[in-house]
């Protein structure tokens, strides 16, 4: 009895972990359910498919990040403001890019950019490094940004994974939405009786009063 009872539950354990890690469930030919990681004949009537998980890795790249690379990211997030033509823009974002920095670069080109690059850094010249909200850098130099970004715990060797890639620049200021085209008033079609003109409105004369006469007055 305890021999059959063992093999009942050597059965249940090992349909238990095939199901776990099958990733197909259909009716065989037979009539019965079939758990397998293989896709089921074309006359099989499925019952489940493989599910797609996405990564929690590829929602949120800092995830893949080394742990102190995280930790700078998120306690002193590094941010660039750039414009085109800039040599020295140019040198620090390969030095970011170099030692393995995630950074947000905003560009200056408009004048709203202009208005939220200063109302931002209160500066008048590019490029500015942020570094959090309590390092500022303005204009480049190789010696001063490393120091912000030591001090701010970044690791002095690139450790970003090689698929990491920085989102793509985007400009200073955010973008307004479209304006909604103004619809051009159509013409009648030929033939059709022309609309009316507009009537003017003639505001009413006011009331003239009422004569002060006796309640008991009832006219002629």
């Amino acid at each position: 009895m305890s021999i059959r009872f063992n093999m009942m539950v050597c059965a249940m354990l090992l349909w238990s972990a095939g199901s776990a890690v099958a990733q197909y469930k259909y009716i065989g030919p037979d009539g019965r359910v079939v758990y397998s990681d293989t896709p089921p004949p074309p006359a099989a009537k499925v019952i489940q498919k493989p599910v797609a998980v996405s990564s929690p890795a590829a929602a949120n790249p800092a995830s893949t990040l080394p742990f102190a690379l995280q930790q700078a990211v998120k306690n002193f997030p590094v941010t660039i403001y750039t414009t085109a033509d800039c040599d020295a823009c140019t040198q620090g974002r390969n030095l970011l890019s170099k030692r393995g920095v995630p950074f947000t670069e905003k560009t200056v080109k408009t004048q709203e950019d202009m208005k939220a690059f200063k109302d931002a850094t209160a500066a008048s010249q590019v490029p500015v490094m942020l570094v959090g909200s309590s390092s500022k850098q303005l204009g480049f130099e190789d010696g001063a940004w490393n120091t912000a970004l030591s001090s701010a715990g970044y690791p002095p060797n690139n450790l970003l994974p090689a698929s990491y890639k920085n989102a793509a620049a985007a400009p200073a200021s955010p973008e307004k939405p479209a304006a909604q085209p103004v619809q051009a008033a159509q013409s009648p079609p030929p033939g059709a009786p022309a609309a009316p003109p507009p009537t003017a409105i003639t505001p009413a004369a006011p009331a003239e009063p009422a004569a002060n006469k006796p309640s008991w007055f009832k006219g002629f």
